[in-house]
């Protein structure tokens, strides 16, 4: 069997005001080399775009990979390290008997790709001068501010 190609992935989302503009920004890492992916989205939050931004990594990557994502939001690691999300799936995405668990669409296509790899999720502390959750952070920022923002249309649908 073939060992599987070593991935880090590195991503940061960014939403401000939450609610509002917001972008997400991703470094992979892998043989030496980097690549960093980012995009800005109109009206947004910032869940979403911490979430985007590991969907997007994780997406990036052509075969099954042995990665680690590292993620400065407690919200995607406790989810997915917890099991939150397949108990919230497996209730028809719902939390508890009340309520509905946010980011159903995301969390779906989170499940799927995680399906595809084998994928530690590794929380870091954000700010904390970690130069590659930095530039992570910088890229969500700059996507935020940028001139062409995308639509979450899922997002922008569920807020009318």
């Amino acid at each position: 069997m073939t060992e599987l190609r070593r991935v880090d992935i590195f991503t940061d989302g960014s939403c401000k005001p939450n609610p509002g503009r917001g972008g997400y920004g991703v470094v992979l890492c892998f043989d030496g080399s980097y690549k960093e992916i980012s995009c800005g989205y109109r009206k947004t939050t910032n869940n979403r775009m911490e979430m985007m931004a590991a969907i997007e990594g994780l997406e990036t990557l052509k075969q099954r990979c042995n990665v680690t994502l590292h993620s400065d939001s407690k919200y995607l690691v406790d989810a997915i390290r917890e099991r939150w999300v397949y108990k919230w799936q497996s209730r028809g995405w719902m939390r508890n008997n009340i309520e509905r668990a946010e980011n159903s669409d995301l969390w779906e296509r989170l499940i799927n790709v995680c399906a595809r790899h084998d994928v530690d999720f590794q929380w870091v502390k954000g700010h904390a001068g970690d130069p590659l959750n930095e530039r992570c952070d910088q890229l969500a920022g700059e996507a935020a501010n940028g001139s062409y923002l995308e639509t979450d249309q899922w997002y922008e649908d569920q807020s009318v």
